[in-house]
């Protein structure tokens, strides 16, 4: 029996209300047709690129911080890696629709790829959230885009070839994000993009072998494999192997194991609690610091061993969160810590999330932490190796997980109805991701120039 006192819509009501609500969206076009989203020319003034670099550098560990500009140094790919806080300059510049969800604000090619769940099923979708917060969802798409460009130049690919792979990112993301439109919220928050399933939507055997291939890796990334590679027994004692200048107990870091525990007490507060009490079945025994990724070179970020009773491993990653680089141009985080911040948008966006991600705040320093599980059963593409069916396929994969992620945190309909059914935004992004892979060629050229005059000390790792 229907309740009389409810106001529940009627079905053409809400049909009624969802068109006016994408009819709107439709109509911001006009402030902002889709074509101008190819629009992009570097600001005539105020764009130092190597003061940028310096001013990105500040309050990280000095001592790491010439093994970040040498991880950068190797490629425009690599250096466009390294410089989110760059273009988050430049992208708050172009054109936005006005549409806002959460934001990745670091989606380049290499920040998606395949873990595993807390069920053990093994997922492609983003990977990193550092920089994570409500915004344009035009940023991403870009970024995404033009790493994708830079990528294939990287291998030798036809420029015509890149261009391609960027319409196959764009494509994916339109159709994709129409698709999420037409779902309930519930169907759209349970989706997820099963790794597996992937393999057989390649386009060729090649692609095909290769993602399965990459399945088999991630499913090989556990604790005890990680536990041979980099411990060894030290007075009967489990240790982290020291491999400076990557991975190493510092010298130069008084307090530090001391100061890394008292953050994992702090960061065990902030875990559910049936994951707390499976945490607390496990044992702190070692904590070393580590150099991950090429952005992230220099900010603190340490490994910790745990061990149970029975000698199996757990290995944690704490890594630090700073503001993000798009926080001048979108506001602050709503949240007092970054790393609450970072765990946040990770779980708005992601279709599953890491069974121990939490954070924690340094009390005597005030730095902010993120912790999740390290490499578990985590694996990403080979930009090295790529070839050229399987980097079109990649950027259609990454287009999907990315209007995934971006129709669960917002309004797939109001993006959507944006988008429409054309190649017109399709196109526009070919244009930006061109032209923008053109700057940061030139980007690179001007880093290289400032480490060969001495200005930029850089390291080969």
């Amino acid at each position: 029996m229907t309740d009389p006192t409810t106001d529940d819509l009627s079905a053409t009501e809400i049909a009624l209300k969802t068109e006016a609500r994408r009819a709107a969206a439709r109509a911001l076009r006009a402030a902002c047709p889709r074509s101008a989203h190819g629009h992009w020319k570097v600001r005539p003034k105020g764009r130092d690129v190597v003061a940028m670099l310096e001013k990105s550098s500040a309050g990280r560990l000095a001592d790491l911080v010439p093994i970040r500009y040498g991880r950068m140094l190797k490629s425009p790919f690599a250096f466009l890696r390294g410089a989110a806080s760059i273009m988050a300059y430049d992208l708050s510049e172009t054109p936005t629709s006005g549409i806002r969800t959460q934001i990745g604000g670091d989606c380049h090619l290499m920040n998606f790829g395949e873990f595993g769940t807390p069920e053990r099923n093994i997922i492609f979708d983003i990977n990193d959230f550092d920089e994570t917060l409500p915004g344009p969802w035009e940023w991403d798409i870009k970024r995404l885009c033009a790493s994708i460009v830079l990528a294939g130049r990287h291998r030798g690919f036809a420029e015509a070839d890149n261009q391609n792979a960027v319409l196959a990112a764009a494509h994916s993301y339109r159709d994709k994000m129409a698709e999420f439109a037409a779902m309930s919220p519930l169907q759209c928050w349970y989706s997820r993009i099963d790794a597996d399933q992937l393999a057989q939507l390649s386009s060729t055997a090649l692609v095909s072998r290769r993602l399965a291939a990459e399945v088999m890796r991630a499913r090989s990334q556990t604790g005890e494999a990680l536990l041979a590679k980099t411990t060894e027994l030290v007075d009967g004692q489990r240790r982290i192997k020291d491999t400076p200048p990557l991975l190493f107990h510092p010298q130069h870091w008084p307090g530090f194991e001391k100061q890394m525990r008292t953050v994992f007490q702090r960061y065990r507060l902030t875990v559910p609690d049936d994951r707390r009490h499976l945490l607390d079945r496990y044992k702190l025994v070692d904590v070393a610091l580590k150099v991950v990724g090429v952005g992230s070179v220099g900010t603190r970020c340490a490994v910790a061993l745990l061990m149970n009773d029975e000698r199996a491993p757990l290995f944690l990653q704490f890594k630090e969160a700073r503001e993000s680089v798009l926080a001048p141009y979108v506001g602050k985080s709503a949240y007092n810590f970054q790393g609450r911040r970072v765990v946040e948008g990770q779980r708005l966006m992601q279709s599953a999330s890491d069974l121990f991600l939490g954070w924690a705040r340094q009390p005597d320093s005030g730095t902010d932490y993120y912790v999740r599980q390290l490499r578990d059963m985590k694996n990403a593409i080979d930009i090295d190796a790529v070839v050229l069916p399987e980097l079109m396929d990649y950027a259609r994969f990454c287009g999907w997980a990315l209007a995934r992620a971006h129709a669960k945190a917002g309004d797939a309909g109001a993006i959507s109805a944006y988008l429409g059914k054309s190649d017109v935004i399709g196109h526009a992004l070919v244009k930006f991701a061109v032209s923008y892979a053109d700057q940061s060629e030139a980007d690179h050229a001007v880093m290289a120039k400032a480490v060969k005059s001495g200005r930029l000390k850089a390291i080969a790792s």
